[in-house]
């Protein structure tokens, strides 16, 4: 059974920085492409980062392009999304994502199997 579990979300000030993290366990890590969304109150969940198996390829929405970087440690099944300079907009319940199949970048929700439950992000301006 996939386990996808988000850790690291929390209240933060604008400007500030935090690590998201994502554990995956009952699948073979390297075999997917991990994803990054976020979902605020009221509207549809949006694509955040997507970053390939290997690791060697990454893509990101323009509204976090420069601010996040996303990374995986295919040793430890762990998938993470730093953000820099948070914004008040930044607020949303952050998921994490496993494809198989993956296609870059990999923007849509359908193009994934797995989902965490996620993990919420509050940025106080």
């Amino acid at each position: 059974q996939v386990h996808l579990v988000e850790s690291g979300g929390g209240l933060m000030q604008a400007g500030g920085s935090l690590r998201l993290s994502c554990a995956a366990s009952g699948l073979t890590f390297r075999s997917y492409a991990m994803g990054w969304f976020r979902q605020a109150p009221g509207k549809e969940r949006e694509f955040v980062a997507s970053i390939s198996g290997s690791g060697s390829s990454t893509y990101y929405a323009a509204s976090v392009k420069g601010r996040c970087t996303i990374s995986r440690d295919n040793a430890k099944n762990t998938v993470s999304l730093q953000m820099n300079s948070l914004k008040p907009e930044d607020t949303a319940v952050y998921y994490c994502a496993a494809d198989l199949r993956y296609s870059p970048p990999a923007t849509t929700t359908s193009a994934y199997d797995y989902w965490g439950q996620g993990t919420q992000v509050t940025v106080s301006s």
